[in-house]
């Protein structure tokens, strides 16, 4: 791969020809603080162990999806705030996505699955390292054919007829991705830097009738309203409003 505007967009860029997963690799280079900065970046479109939230195995044929990592380290953000930073992977994605594919609705469904026309063309998983490091890592379906979807609610930039700049799409993602990011840290809050506004504006699951499936094996059902000040997912039940931390979201009706 050719990427010289993702490059520029990097403090460090490695493409690896095939890799694990490129989570993994960063994660390992973390300890190396002078070689390996923040918004390092690892990139590959043949990754061969990949995982997704709640442990899942993400792997696609090679040349189907590219994988991207970004290494964050030393993020001045508040404890309280740092629920933003998939959240705001998740945004700058949908953007980026968007820029190729403007007649297309793309969103993210809460947490940071981005969907096109309400199909899952990428998805984002956040890994925090100690001492401050974080690595948010992407993988992107490109140019992937019906036969190699995973699910048949996925998509990709091939299926829906465009052949993907894989080079602006990225340098798109992390340019929006450090600057929600640089805009929290500068003001302290989602709300204050306008980061909840963002991320709210692509957010289809707002306004959505959920099911929430809980990480401890019970669920929520109810519409999601709005984010909390967190990043939390706030939702109106029967019983009142009960925020969700972390879950597997899924839409079940557009509430009238």
């Amino acid at each position: 791969m050719n990427l010289p505007h993702t490059s520029a967009a990097a403090a460090r860029l490695d493409i690896a020809e095939a890799t694990g997963s490129t989570n993994a690799d960063l994660l390992a280079d973390a300890s190396d603080a002078a070689a390996f900065p923040h918004f390092s970046v690892r990139v590959t479109d043949d990754q061969r162990a990949g995982r997704g939230r709640l442990d899942r195995e993400w792997t696609a044929p090679a040349g189907s999806a590219v994988a991207v990592s970004v290494l964050l380290r030393d993020l001045e953000i508040a404890p309280d705030q740092r629920g933003w930073i998939p959240l705001a992977a998740g945004a700058a994605m949908a953007e980026a996505v968007a820029a190729q594919l403007p007649d297309a609705r793309v969103g993210v469904k809460w947490p940071n699955d981005v969907l096109v026309d309400g199909q899952k063309i990428c998805g984002i998983l956040a890994e925090a390292a100690g001492a401050g490091v974080i690595v948010i890592g992407a993988g992107v379906n490109t140019e992937m054919t019906a036969a190699q979807l995973p699910v048949s609610t996925a998509t990709s930039f091939r299926l829906r007829g465009v052949t993907c700049d894989v080079d602006l799409l990225l340098a798109g993602y992390l340019a929006r991705l450090d600057a929600h990011l640089t805009g929290l840290a500068e003001h302290g809050t989602a709300i204050a830097s306008g980061l909840r506004r963002a991320v709210s504006a692509r957010c289809l699951t707002i306004g959505q009738s959920v099911t929430a499936h809980l990480p401890g094996g019970g669920e929520l059902r109810g519409e999601a309203v709005r984010l909390a000040a967190d990043g939390q997912l706030v939702l109106q039940t029967e019983d009142g409003e009960a925020s969700v931390a972390a879950g597997d979201i899924v839409h079940l009706r557009r509430s009238s």
